[in-house]
């Protein structure tokens, strides 16, 4: 579509999903729920629909795209599986875990997707309408959160509509998403490497594995990153976030985990709390819709709690650092 046009919303159904494949086979851009965020799909054959998805997005070309496929078959088809990654496949998908495997000879995902990279991010979601999507498209889908590049991912239909109403032809609405956070995404290099914390915690991963994640080389954060969500900075709201606050500074919003005590909050513009129960599934649930609201006060910074490097922490973790990024 061009820039300015109208973009339908649908609520989920079977003609919400007919009309998403329908736009994907003639090249356009569909938003749709996955378990993890709301991503923006084209179809990974098309070089000009991933342009157009770049150009919709403002995404760097350089940083990578997830293959989202229906079955391991057709992951298969586009990527080579070691023992390792089959095993972690078979464990956690469909779920949030995406694999950054080396391509097939005949792998049909557009370069463009993957940055000129001899290897392809891939992952079977596990939301029924993106599901149901890419049955019936029935070829592989690039679907980064839909967002402009480098704003804080969507978890509802509100939050793309924000961000891309007017650039993208369709939003498929399917209800707050459950996850909240980007999937995992791990390297099946020579040593299975963990490339970004996400919805599916490492020690769930290492366990199927038998073995340690290596972490990335130091230099993974730069202009040529190995998977997507790797630029340092990134998941970013406009206002400066401001980690691991003991106390708030006058004129601050509270980004707040569980009860603890924090001096100044009395005076807080607006304070919003991730969970109150410091339960780490729901604060990832809760972390992008409270910093999209939060940004919406206009206020100059947010003050976020310490919270655990544990679990999902940390995920949560990971995209509060990339936020914070030239902004602290």
């Amino acid at each position: 579509m061009n820039v300015g046009q109208k973009t339908r919303i649908l609520h989920a159904s079977d003609a919400a999903v007919a009309a998403a494949a329908r736009i994907l086979a003639e090249g356009g851009l569909v938003a749709f729920p996955t378990e993890t965020v709301y991503g923006l799909g084209a179809d990974a054959t098309n070089p000009a629909a991933i342009a157009h998805l770049y150009q919709a997005k403002g995404r760097p070309a350089f940083n990578p795209l997830i293959a989202h496929v229906g079955e391991l078959a057709a992951a298969r088809g586009i990527a080579r599986f070691d023992a390792a990654a089959i095993a972690l496949a078979e464990a956690f998908w469909p779920g949030p875990l995406t694999l950054v495997l080396p391509k097939t000879q005949g792998c049909a995902v557009a370069d463009l997707a993957t940055a000129g990279l001899d290897t392809v991010a891939i992952r079977i979601p596990a939301h029924p309408v993106a599901r149901d999507i890419l049955r019936v498209f029935g070829g592989p889908v690039v679907a980064p959160s839909a967002n402009i590049s480098g704003h804080v991912s969507p978890t509802t239909a509100a939050h793309v509509q924000s961000d891309l109403a007017g650039r993208i032809d369709l939003i498929v609405d399917g209800g707050p998403v459950a996850v909240g956070v980007e999937s995992t995404i791990v390297g099946c290099f020579d040593a299975p490497m963990l490339l970004r914390p996400g919805g599916l915690p490492r020690a769930e991963i290492e366990r199927v594995l038998g073995r340690a994640l290596v972490q990335p080389p130091a230099d993974a954060d730069s202009d040529q990153p190995l998977a997507p969500g790797m630029l340092a900075s990134h998941y970013a709201p406009r206002a400066r976030v401001r980690l691991n606050a003991q106390r708030l500074e006058p004129g601050e919003a509270l980004l707040a985990f569980g009860l603890g005590a924090i001096s100044g909050i009395d005076a807080a513009p607006v304070v919003m709390n991730l969970s109150e129960r410091s339960d780490l599934d729901e604060a990832a649930a809760n972390l992008f819709g409270h910093l999209r609201a939060l940004d919406s006060k206009g206020v100059r910074t947010i003050a976020v709690m310490p919270i655990p490097n544990e679990g999902l922490g940390e995920a949560i973790n990971d995209r509060l650092r990339r936020a914070a990024v030239g902004r602290e």
